[in-house]
């Protein structure tokens, strides 16, 4: 099985999260009983750390039910906003007290039961959602910022505060929730998308084009979508939740102001479709190849800006833009990257502008689309030294600079290399390294002749069923040979089997430390949770 598995080919997407092997290090003096480990008293002290994924068992007997911890930062927007003299405006403190009239939005019945307001550190802004069919429940905490911000009013500094947030309570929830106008939030969800560093859990910005008070309104249906895919679904990313649709965050963009689908990703498809069943992507997540601790980089450097070209545009324009203390640009071009090819005097500008250490990147206006340089009108931009910014939105684009430009440790020629490199999926990989067709797997060919096989889907389909049993087994006996095959099949390592163990489970329980600082070194999640809630973290803590 190893050989069969060796002898197959392309390499593909890894998942990434933080470090593990520390813990195979760690003793625990008293062995208990494993399903100890999934109950968990209700009295917990006010303000304790919640313990994530535990079991709790109601006072009045009934089964037991696992709460999923979600933080919600709302920092205004219209989904909480109420109409005054004919505009809408924020209103401070409505947003908890409204929720909770709502019962498919807060289960005051079951916080009494389980003293839900004694176990957090925010008595009166925890909400606890009806149980759902799997027997879970989402417990979330909102944290209402002063005063709450018009998006059109937000800046880096809202974003750093955001994210200072996010690293301080992120040990303590398995997701995020940021609450968030419309129309800033393309560059907030792209900003922090490169702020959060090696990051392993969700971050979901979300809003409404109608305030959720009024009867008719998208918001509710973006905050419960946005609370789900938070608690329930282990996607390491910044995203994007509207209208039923979960985007990456640095792909994401504004594209309506009059109906709820008022974003898209125009070069990437959605992460996860929320219909009748939530249906995830999961080739599509972008899977960070890290095994260090989760950080948020605050340093952000402003003197950026955006440029777009039309054919008026004049020299002197130019020239005042391009001007200190700008050091870097997005330079909005026609087509598929083009510039006017017969005017010297602005490609002139340009050239002398990235020969004093301006990083200018080239994006498209066009909605979809990459930058090519087919035409010489886009060639001319690269011997001025612009930078192809291939298929990144403008939004994405800008606020990349900010975070490279602020890395005053780089010299100038790192940080360009950096503005190439696709850091948090922000840009289509080269085709070059592009993941084969399911044909030439080796392996998956063997397995669809002899079951007479041959649909792509059903083929796909065989793949991702007998990926997480192989990689299991393939931890349990500590063989790197046969992961690193599987893993060059063409599926990624986090995938959990029927009971809901992934790879690093096994591994962890099992003592293999090389097999585990393998699976880190390819990114897998240590906040897996298979079905009795434990996690590749709990499981070498308690096996020592």
């Amino acid at each position: 099985m190893a050989e069969m598995l060796r002898a197959a080919s392309n390499p593909t997407s890894d998942i990434g999260m933080t470090s593990l092997a520390r813990a195979l290090s760690f003793s625990d003096s008293s062995q208990r009983d494993q399903k100890d480990v999934f109950h968990s008293e209700t009295n917990s002290p006010r303000g304790s750390v919640p313990q994530l994924g535990r079991k709790i068992k109601l006072m009045d007997g009934a089964n037991c039910c696992e709460e999923l911890w979600v933080f919600v930062i709302y920092t205004g927007g219209t989904i909480g906003m109420i109409m005054k003299n004919g505009v809408l405006v924020p209103e401070p403190n409505a947003l908890v007290k409204n929720l909770k009239k709502l019962i498919m939005f807060h289960d005051e019945d079951y916080a009494q039961k389980t003293k839900l307001y004694d176990r957090t550190e925010f008595p009166e802004s925890t909400l606890v959602l009806p149980m759902f069919e799997n027997n879970t429940r989402i417990v979330y905490c909102i944290l209402e910022y002063n005063p709450l911000l018009d998006s059109s009013n937000m800046t880096p500094k809202d974003w750093v505060k955001i994210g200072k947030d996010i690293e301080k309570y992120y040990e303590k929830y398995h997701g995020f929730v940021v609450l968030h106008g419309t129309d800033t939030m393309a560059y907030t969800s792209s900003a922090l998308s490169f702020m959060c560093e090696h990051q392993g859990k969700p971050v979901i910005l979300t809003g409404s084009q109608v305030p959720i008070y009024q009867n008719r309104n998208d918001g509710r249906g973006n905050l419960m979508g946005a609370l789900i895919i938070a608690g329930q679904f282990f996607i390491p990313e910044v995203c994007l939740y509207f209208n039923n649709k979960l985007y990456r965050g640095n792909r994401s963009t504004k594209v309506d102001a009059g109906r709820f689908s008022a974003f898209c990703s125009p070069n990437l498809g959605p992460l996860a479709d929320a219909e009748v069943d939530i249906k995830v992507n999961w080739d599509t997540v972008f899977w960070p190849t890290t095994i260090e601790c989760f950080r948020v980089s605050t340093k952000l450097n402003c003197n950026v800006g955006l440029l777009r070209l039309f054919p008026s545009l004049t020299t002197q324009t130019v020239i005042a833009f391009l001007q200190p203390p700008l050091e870097g640009a997005v330079l909005e071009t026609y087509g598929s990257g083009n510039a006017p090819s017969d005017r010297p005097d602005l490609l002139a500008e340009l050239k002398k502008a990235t020969d004093r250490g301006v990083i200018i990147m080239n994006c498209t206006q066009c909605l979809r689309g990459t930058v090519n340089p087919t035409y010489a009108t886009g060639k001319v931009l690269i011997d001025a030294g612009v930078i192809p910014g291939r298929d990144m939105t403008p939004e994405a684009a800008l606020c990349k600079l900010s975070y490279v430009l602020a890395r005053t440790e780089l010299s100038l020629e790192d940080k360009k290399k950096m503005m190439k490199q696709n850091l948090r999926g922000e840009m289509s990989a080269d085709l070059a390294g592009a993941k084969l067709s399911m044909s030439d797997s080796r392996f998956i060919q063997v397995i669809a002749n002899t079951l007479s096989i041959s649909c792509k889907e059903e083929l796909e389909a065989i793949r991702d069923a007998l990926t997480p049993p192989l990689a299991c087994a393939a931890s349990k006996i500590g063989d790197i040979d046969a992961l690193k095959a599987i893993r060059e099949m063409g599926s990624h390592l986090g995938l959990a089997d029927y009971d809901g163990r992934t790879p690093l489970h096994v591994a962890a329980c099992e003592g293999h430390l090389e097999v585990v600082k393998y699976l880190l070194g390819q990114g897998a999640s240590v906040h897996a949770r298979d079905r009795f809630g434990d996690t590749p973290l709990s499981n070498a803590m308690h096996f020592r």
